[in-house]
């Protein structure tokens, strides 16, 4: 799997961070949800994982061609929390070839999700 870096959503020790892959698919690299009751709302079956990421992150499918802002929360977002972040949820990234072309922090995890379910979250304006 091939990877194209977007953009991040950069500070100290935060690095959220959206890549396109060469099968259609999104990866979203956030923090891992640790808070109880977001966790206590959500059911996430084996094999999948729920990151935390800022809103301002989708900005950069610009750099993928695509244009809009996430206006909808359906999956694979799943939940907003209390500080406006985006919760998602997806197919936890296994492969140690698309995982070895990023810099994951021991706080942070990767969702991978079809190009398609996140651009139906998208409006223009």
């Amino acid at each position: 799997m091939r990877l194209t870096f977007l953009g991040k959503d950069s500070k100290p020790d935060e690095s959220p961070t959206l890549y396109a892959t060469d099968q259609d698919t999104y990866i979203i690299q956030g923090w891992i949800v640790t808070d109880p009751e977001i966790l206590d709302k959500l059911d996430v079956p084996e094999g999948e994982v729920i990151v935390e990421v800022p809103p301002g992150l989708f900005g950069h499918l610009v750099n993928d061609g695509v244009t809009g802002r996430v206006t909808s929360w359906a999956p694979p977002i799943v939940h907003v929390s209390k500080e406006g972040n985006l919760i998602v949820q997806g197919a936890r990234v296994a492969s140690a070839e698309a995982r070895g072309q990023m810099d994951i922090p021991d706080h942070e995890d990767c969702v991978e999700t079809p190009k398609s379910a996140l651009r139906a979250l998208l409006s223009e304006g």
